[in-house]
């Protein structure tokens, strides 16, 4: 019989944070599956688990799950944990939970911190629709593709950045995204817990006047609709109206109905498509 795969989710600061479920499941799984095993060991032995730990990291992932699978296959059953929060949430977590479900072995995730959730409610930002980037990519290429896909991005943003790249991080973002309201929460549910409202602006006037510390989340307001309706009928004031109106016509759009068109990309009244087509004519 097959052993199973426990997603356990660990405190991401204060540990009390931990479900009681969470500390049973760790006590009775046969091997715990660790990012970094020697910050673990603090969990552990603060709630007196004994259960064998094994490293599960970025850098072996690969042949690792392929390992931890074969011995869920022998009837081993598996507590996965990430060095903060929930596994599988910006870590390597997703790997094993791929290999697993491809080798017929249950998967159960057993909920709890994530530092994304936890700086959204404390943003003060819109929170019914939202999209979590995690860190921007290193690759220069892959980070331009993602900072020009979140320029229309009306949904909340939520990053995460370590404290020396923070300033850069804001730079980028400001360049590609112009000012926006931002929230920055740093140290969450520990001591020095921050939660910082401000812009792109003010936040790197501030920081390049004194360092940031401790790990970061940045919440970023979603551009608004109307910004995009704007920008939209903006473009179309470039074009003037009597080719505007021929690019529906060539389509074999009357008359009436491309004056309406016009209208609408334009953010106009239709009356106001006649009358400037009417003038044009004098």
């Amino acid at each position: 019989m097959f052993g199973k795969l426990y997603l356990c989710a660990t405190p991401i600061g204060n540990l009390e944070d931990i479900t009681l479920r969470v500390l049973e499941t760790l006590k009775q799984v046969d091997l715990i599956a660790a990012e970094d095993t020697r910050h673990s060991i603090k969990l552990l032995n603060h709630y007196e688990i004994k259960t064998p730990m094994t490293s599960y990291h970025e850098y072996n992932k690969i042949d690792k799950a392929k390992y931890l699978v074969e011995q869920m296959k022998q009837g081993v059953t598996v507590a996965l944990i990430t060095d903060a929060g929930t596994p599988g949430i910006s870590d390597p977590g997703e790997e094993l939970v791929l290999q697993c479900y491809k080798a017929n072995i249950s998967v159960t995730s057993l909920p709890g911190p994530a530092a994304c959730i936890t700086a959204l409610t404390l943003s003060g930002m819109a929170t019914r629709r939202f999209c979590f980037e995690a860190f921007l990519p290193t690759d220069k290429k892959e980070k331009k593709w993602v900072l020009e896909e979140l320029k229309s991005e009306t949904r909340t943003i939520i990053l995460y950045e370590a404290p020396h790249r923070l300033l850069r991080t804001l730079k980028e973002l400001h360049d590609a995204l112009g000012d926006r309201n931002i929230t920055i929460c740093r140290e969450l549910t520990k001591r020095y817990e921050t939660v910082y409202q401000t812009t792109f602006i003010e936040a790197m006037k501030r920081y390049e006047q004194e360092a940031p510390r401790g790990e970061c989340v940045i919440v970023v307001e979603g551009k608004s609709i109307k910004e995009i309706q704007e920008e939209k009928n903006k473009s179309f004031d470039e074009i003037p109206m009597e080719e505007h109106m021929k690019q529906y016509e060539s389509q074999g759009i009357v008359r009436k109905d491309a004056m309406r068109m016009v209208a609408k990309d334009r953010g106009i009244s239709k009356r106001e498509v006649y009358q400037t087509l009417l003038n044009s004519e004098k």
